[in-house]
């Protein structure tokens, strides 16, 4: 496995993860519009921002005749799973920094490997790394079976989330 920054090339295969997280759909089908090429631009250029993927190494993922159904930057890798690293600055925790965890996903098909665990450890050690003192998640409240895989990860209720559609001019 390799754990590394997405590059664009694999915005594809991103985008299949964050669609549909209870099938496995081809990268290759994903429309990648203007919207979703700015936003990579966007976090791409930030220091605070990274798309990081958990990738096979160039196997291929169970199944694929081809092995690279999944996506990714060449070899053949296919994306196994992603999830976005944002680091915040902010005055609490003597001032380090906090990360937040968002758009984690884990390919349908490789659920229950430890895939999805593995990517949260090697998120909490890239915070780490940087200075981290915290690393913080929210999660629909419908989706109770990653309730239950963040606790058992060492992660605590500790916050009701809020959120306000804002509406666009």
């Amino acid at each position: 496995m390799i754990f590394r920054v997405a590059t664009r090339r694999d915005l594809p295969a991103v985008l299949a993860l964050l669609a549909d997280e209870d099938q496995v759909l081809d990268p290759a089908s994903m429309r990648v519009g203007e919207e979703h090429e700015r936003a990579f631009g966007a976090i791409e250029s930030d220091a605070r921002n990274e798309i990081l993927v958990l990738t096979d190494a160039g196997g291929g993922a169970r199944g694929d005749a081809g092995g690279n159904a999944g996506g990714g930057a060449g070899g053949g890798e296919t994306v196994l799973g992603c999830l976005q690293l944002t680091y915040v600055p902010g005055l609490g925790q003597g001032g380090q920094e906090r990360a937040l965890v968002e758009a984690v996903r884990v390919r349908a098909d490789r659920r229950g490997e430890g895939l999805g665990a593995e990517l949260m450890r090697l998120a909490a050690e890239r915070a780490r790394g940087r200075g981290c003192g915290l690393v913080q998640l929210t999660s629909n409240k419908r989706r109770t079976a990653a309730h239950r895989f963040y606790e058992r990860l060492g992660f605590a209720r500790s916050h009701e989330g809020f959120k306000l559609p804002l509406q666009r001019p």
